[in-house]
C-alpha cells in the first residue's frame, strides 16, 4: 500500500485525430456505463497497492469529458480522494453542466487541449474545436470556480509559420492559465497524420529547435517557469507543477487503469489489453485483465531515472546511478556548457543548462553509460 499516482484511462471520443495514436473508441455511447463498470472492477481488484491517502488522480484518454455524464459523474465520485485530481478535456465538450458536474465531484485542475488557436492549424490536425470553443471553455471553468487550468499547445504543425506560433502563445497568455504544455508534433508511425504529413514533418525538423527556443523564451518572459522540457507553470506561492506527470519525471510508481493502461510498481510495468471487449469482458467475470508485463532490470532504472530526471529544472542527485552515467561523456559536455555538476549537502547533483536543455534528448543519450 505505497503507490500514491493513479492515472484512469477514458478511452471514447467522438473522432480520432489523424496524429493520434493512444487507445481509443470512437462515440460507443452504449458501452460507456458498462466501461466505468470495469474500471471501478479494476480498482477494487488493485487497491490494495494503493496508499491510504494517494497524491494525485488523473483522467485521461481519449477525450475524458466525451464520457456520457452519468457514468462519468459515478466514477469520479469513487475515485479515492487525493491533493490533486486532473481531467484531461476537449474544448468543444466544456459546458455550464459539465463544469458544475467536475466541481462537484473534487476534480481540481483541468487540461484542455487547445493545440492551436488558428482555425487552419485545427483543420490540419483534425481537431473539431474552433478558436473561440478554447476561449469559451476557460471563461466558463473560471466561472465554475477552476484556478488550476492547464492548455495543450503544439508547434510544428505542417503550414504553421513563426506569427502563427507567436499568434497561439500570446492567446494562450491573454487566458492566463496557470499551466502550459507545449509539444512538437510528432509524426507516429502508422497514423493517418504520417502518411499524409511525414515528408512535410522531416523537411521541418530542422527549424523546430527555433520554434522550441521562441515557446520558451516567449513564455518565461511572461513569467512562466520552464521546470520540464515541455511544461510551464505560472510563478505563485502555490506550486503550479502538474503533481501526477511530476511523479514520473521522478521515478515513482503509479497504477494505470483501463484499456490499454500503464503501471510501473516495484519494479514491474505492465500494461493492460488494448481490446475494450476483452478488457470489459474479463472485468465482468471480476478478473484482471490481460497484460504485457515486463520486468525493469536495475540497469534499466537507473537509465530511466536518469533520462527522466534531468527534463526537470531542478538538480538530480546522482547517488546510485554510477552505472548508468558516462563519467567521460559528462566532462565533455560541462566543458561544452551542455551540463553542470554541483556539491548539496555532501551529495552530487547534475543539472542540464538551458543550452543542454535546448538539445534535450541528445545530451541526455550521451550521458548514458
Amino acid at each position: 500500500m505505497s503507490v500514491r499516482h493513479l492515472y484512469v484511462h477514458l478511452p471514447f471520443c467522438a473522432h480520432r485525430c489523424g496524429y493520434c495514436d493512444f487507445v481509443t473508441a470512437v462515440g460507443r455511447h452504449d458501452q460507456h456505463g458498462a466501461y466505468v463498470d470495469a474500471l471501478l472492477g479494476e480498482l477494487e481488484l488493485e487497491r490494495d497497492v494503493l496508499a491510504p491517502r494517494i497524491e494525485t488522480v488523473f483522467l485521461g484518454g481519449g477525450t475524458p469529458t466525451f464520457t456520457e455524464p452519468r457514468a462519468l459523474e459515478r466514477l469520479l465520485g469513487a475515485l479515492p480522494d487525493a491533493d490533486e485530481v486532473t481531467v484531461e478535456a476537449n474544448p468543444e465538450t466544456v459546458t455550464l453542466e459539465l463544469a458544475a458536474l467536475l466541481s462537484r465531484n473534487r476534480v481540481n485542475r483541468v487540461s484542455l487541449g487547445a493545440q492551436s488557436f488558428q482555425a487552419p492549424l485545427l483543420a490540419v490536425l483534425e481537431r473539431h474545436a474552433r478558436p473561440e470553443d478554447v476561449r469559451r471553455s476557460v471563461h466558463v471553468l473560471r466561472d465554475a470556480g477552476f484556478d488550476n487550468i492547464s492548455l495543450d499547445l503544439v508547434y510544428g504543425i505542417p503550414g504553421q509559420s513563426p506569427a502563427d506560433l507567436d499568434a497561439d502563445l500570446a492567446e494562450a497568455l491573454a487566458l492566463a492559465p496557470e499551466h502550459l504544455s507545449c509539444y512538437e508534433l510528432e509524426a507516429k508511425p502508422g497514423t493517418r497524420f504520417t502518411h499524409a504529413h511525414g515528408a512535410e514533418l522531416e523537411r521541418q525538423a530542422d527549424s523546430m529547435e527555433t520554434y522550441f527556443e521562441r515557446v520558451v523564451e516567449t513564455l518565461t518572459a511572461a513569467g512562466y517557469r520552464w521546470y520540464e522540457t515541455a511544461n510551464f507553470c505560472r510563478l505563485e506561492e502555490r506550486d503550479l507543477r502538474a503533481r501526477h506527470n511530476l511523479g514520473y519525471w521522478l521515478g515513482r510508481d503509479y497504477l494505470g487503469i483501463g484499456v490499454g493502461a500503464v503501471s510501473t510498481i516495484d519494479g514491474l510495468r505492465r500494461r493492460n489489453t488494448p481490446r475494450l471487449a476483452g478488457y470489459n469482458a474479463a472485468l465482468a467475470e471480476s478478473r484482471r485483465p490481460d497484460r504485457d508485463l515486463e520486468p525493469l532490470d536495475e540497469g534499466v532504472r537507473r537509465a530511466e531515472r536518469l533520462l527522466l530526471g534531468l527534463r526537470l529544472d531542478e538538480p538530480l542527485q546522482t547517488a546510485g546511478l554510477d552505472a548508468a552515467l558516462d563519467r567521460d561523456a559528462l566532462e565533455r559536455l560541462e566543458r561544452l556548457g551542455l551540463a553542470q555538476r554541483a556539491g548539496v549537502n555532501g551529495q552530487e547533483t547534475l543539472v542540464l543548462t538551458k543550452r543542454g536543455r535546448f538539445l534535450g534528448g541528445g545530451v541526455t543519450a550521451d550521458l548514458l553509460a
